[in-house]
């Protein structure tokens, strides 16, 4: 039987504009725990979702070495984060018991081995098996045709198959994009950012060029100017000194003995990063250097031997460790300035950089443990460490993910910066935004983007300053004109205010306010920058997530809901709600200004609770 022409053209037709795409409520580009938890929060409002994950994991870096969690206040995030951490720690009650050395080793939950982290994240998303949809080896590439926008609205989006190499299209009615280098948001054409914002732009701390000493101020050659370089990247490391799930380090087919040989010198007199130098002559170098030669470790203060020479290491369960860049080190596992393409560029450069970089890191660990140049003590202190036997087995017990810290950054509806995390006044909170989706807190911290130069104290770029628990405002994941389009991990932000927000618990509940702000858009049938923020907050705060952090008052308290809710309008600006005190008559004359109510108070007598309580119950 003929085809007639018009039917063909019409199938044609329902073929290329994706009638026979596969149709969720969300697609979420980026198995992250940020897109992961955009998924559980989405699931829980009822709503359907897919996310694509490029590899044969999900889990992003906490299943990938980062087992040492980033968080400097904990309960400043609670929420789907929260319950993240509660399986890790139960996990190891059940396995071990509860008196066991891995259950204390874990640290309530906070300290986790990579396989375990993506044991405990694939558990939460089996309990939403009948809601999510995780595809793995699915690849977004930016480029034109692999995105339909029309009238301001994602359609559809194509990725390649990495298994079967055949195009696939889903549609969706809100897009997320989790994935850290901000690939989805960039075809969608969001205005982006890369590098680093001169100080003048926005008045941050460390923003530009910055060469600082670990701990102290900045040195020479600081001139704060911005410029187009991008934090360096590295693989979060599980090394294990347990003889019997030991890997030896092996020597790297690319190895390059000259990458290293910097740090000969620096092991021999104990030359560091650290605020320490400050204090350390020439001649308690060339002192040290005496003390090695007859056996002993480095006596320089500040300064570290064997393995910890070239890898900051975290302790976690079962003999292991959380790896990461030494940061009182000249060289160590990040390869500065190699990276900066990385953001804007496609796969087959950023796979080859991913290569390189491991060959650089294992020729790393290859000449601490073997170089003759280096003391025979420190060698054989170093080679106490391999990498973990039971870790990464499908891939040479070396992480699969490259460390990106920092891809691109969109300008979004709010911007994000220093200013948002630092409070004015000593003592007091950062700005308390009453658009606030999570509380969080990490140090400003971003590491270096060049590599050594004679003269400077520490790399270009390698700093750390003091935040106080800030808020995040819902805008940083909320692009200015693309109506269904949410960016929980490639967030609104400079430089330095970005280097904050990126550590995972962050971006867990930047990824749940998400899926339950796509829900509110999907009923609602409204853009998401107009997504009913109150509602969004009511939902977020009934799931115990923290959005305004108090020092005395935890989500599973009874007046959790109403202190949260009133800190957001303004009526708690101090760290402590302190409920059960006596209210002064001041303070309670300040909230009926604020809230145009008569309150009934009892001098002496009407705790701060009563008084609130008035003022939640009948707003």
């Amino acid at each position: 039987m003929k085809i007639r022409p018009i039917i063909l053209s019409i199938l044609i037709a329902f073929l290329i504009t994706g009638a026979y795409a596969q149709q969720y409520d969300l697609v979420i580009v980026g198995g992250t725990p940020g897109g992961i938890m955009t998924a559980l929060g989405a699931a829980r409002a009822g709503k359907t979702s897919v996310i694509l994950e490029r590899t044969r994991h999900i889990g992003g870096l906490p299943a990938n070495g980062l087992g040492a969690t980033d968080i400097a206040t904990r309960g400043a995030t609670t929420g789907l984060f929260a319950e993240f951490i509660g399986h890790i720690r139960q996990y190891y009650v059940d396995r071990y018991g509860e008196a066991s050395q891995q259950v204390k080793d874990c640290s309530d939950g906070f300290h986790f081995e990579p396989s375990v982290a993506e044991r405990i994240l694939e558990q939460m998303l089996a309990a939403q098996a009948g809601k999510i949809t995780v595809l793995k080896m699915r690849q977004f590439d930016v480029l034109e045709e692999n995105i339909v926008l029309r009238n301001d609205r994602i359609e559809q989006i194509t990725v390649l198959n990495r298994e079967s190499g055949k195009p696939e299209t889903y549609r969706g009615k809100i897009f997320a994009d989790a994935t850290y280098e901000g690939d989805l948001g960039a075809a969608a054409r969001i205005p982006f950012r890369t590098g680093r914002e001169g100080k003048e732009e926005f008045n941050e701390p460390g923003a530009g060029v910055v060469y600082k000493s670990w701990g102290g101020p900045e040195g020479a050659g600081t001139t704060f100017i911005g410029d187009n370089a991008v934090q360096s990247y590295n693989y979060r490391l599980c090394l294990t000194n347990n003889p019997a799930n030991r890997v030896p380090v092996q020597k790297p087919a690319a190895y390059n003995r000259n990458e290293y040989t910097s740090m000969i010198d620096d092991v021999w007199t104990g030359r560091h990063t650290g605020v320490q130098m400050e204090k350390v002559t020439t001649a308690m170098l060339e002192e040290n250097r005496k003390h090695i030669a007859r056996g002993n470790p480095s006596q320089i203060p500040g300064d570290v031997w064997g393995i910890a020479r070239v890898s900051n290491m975290v302790k976690l369960p079962n003999d292991k460790t959380d790896a990461n860049n030494q940061h009182m080190a000249f060289i160590s596992t990040d390869l500065p300035e190699e990276n900066w393409p990385w953001p804007t560029s496609g796969w087959v450069w950023r796979d080859a950089f991913a290569q390189r970089l491991r060959s650089y890191i294992e020729g790393l660990l290859y000449f601490a443990q073997n170089d003759k140049e280096l003391p025979e003590h420190f060698r054989k202190a170093a080679k106490e460490w391999g990498f973990s036997k039971d870790e990464y087995t499908d891939n040479g017990n070396f992480p699969r993910q490259v460390y990106v810290r920092e891809g691109r950054r969109f300008e979004g509806v709010y911007f994000f910066t220093a200013q948002d995390a630092t409070a004015r006044i000593p003592g007091q909170r950062p700005v308390i935004h009453n658009s606030s989706i999570t509380a969080s807190h990490y140090a400003l911290d971003s590491h270096a983007v060049r590599k050594r130069e004679p003269g400077r104290v520490h790399l270009d770029g390698f700093l750390s300053y003091p935040s106080q628990v800030y808020t995040v405002p819902y805008g940083v994941m909320v692009p200015k004109e693309v109506d269904n389009l949410l960016l929980p991990v490639p967030v609104s932000g400079s430089h330095i205010g970005f280097s904050t927000l990126r550590m995972e618990p962050c971006w867990m509940a930047i990824g749940q306010a998400a899926g339950v702000a796509a829900a509110l858009a999907i009923d609602r049938q409204v853009k998401v920058r107009h997504v009913p923020v109150e509602e969004l907050q009511k939902t977020l705060i009934m799931q115990q997530a923290t959005l305004v952090y108090f020092q005395d008052v935890k989500p599973a308290d009874a007046d959790f809901a109403m202190v949260q809710t009133l800190g957001l309008q303004g009526y708690l600006p101090e760290w402590k709600a302190r409920l059960s005190d006596v209210a002064d008559g001041e303070t309670v004359a300040l909230w009926e200004k604020t809230s145009g109510k008569k309150l009934t108070f009892t001098p002496g007598r009407t705790t701060r609770r009563e008084v609130l309580q008035q003022l939640y119950t009948h707003p």
